[in-house]
């Protein structure tokens, strides 16, 4: 296994779209008392400011508080009642914008996240928002943390860049259905979501 190398805050572009496309090959890094899990980002959904479909879309509350936080920190919220996703900050603060994690390849730690998960397919691990934050064991508890300076979860850089990125519309959302802001490494099978969306 490489070693990974944290991110600077400098080495990320500002604006919630590019962001987007700059996750696509960093790892996302989970520390706890069990040792370390990671994968590398290969889907994100960029929440863009004056978003329809975006939690923060009409205004700061006491769920999305930290939606409007400074950028590169965790918004990690409950959907459904069971299962949390894990967002990226992208705007300057209090404007309200993010990056959602939608889907990373294992790398890292591959037996905690089997156990987390209950499955032994790699492929399945961390396919969807809810899915990889079960693997990692990314919960409420890490809302709002530095993403660059935590201990607990972090955003260590690309191992390469060789990605082919690729681009369409979102996915599971009612409001700008059709807003191409959904990003993904092309060829990669641990993309989630319908195949025909990942051409």
């Amino acid at each position: 296994m490489a070693r990974l190398r944290r991110l600077r805050a400098h080495e990320l572009p500002a604006g919630t779209i590019d962001l987007a496309k700059a996750l696509i090959g960093c790892v996302l890094v989970r520390e706890s008392p069990q040792g370390r899990s990671a994968g590398r980002i290969v889907e994100t959904e960029a929440y863009v400011i004056g978003d329809p479909a975006s939690h923060a879309y009409r205004g700061k509350s006491r769920r999305n508080a930290s939606m409007f936080l400074a950028p590169h920190r965790a918004y990690v919220y409950k959907i459904y009642g069971t299962s949390f996703c894990v967002n990226v900050t992208s705007e300057r603060e209090n404007e309200g914008a993010a990056v959602l994690v939608r889907a990373l390849e294992p790398i890292e730690g591959l037996d905690l996240m089997e156990g987390r998960r209950g499955t032994a397919r790699a492929i399945d691990l961390c396919r969807g928002p809810g899915r990889l934050c079960r693997a990692l064991e990314i919960d409420g508890g890490l809302d709002g943390i530095d993403l660059l300076r935590s201990r607990k979860l972090w955003l260590a850089a690309a191992s390469s860049d060789s990605r082919r990125i690729g681009t369409s519309r979102r996915i599971g959302i009612s409001k700008a259905p059709r807003r191409r802001l959904r990003f993904f490494e092309r060829g990669s099978p641990f993309v989630s979501g319908p195949k025909h969306l990942s051409s």
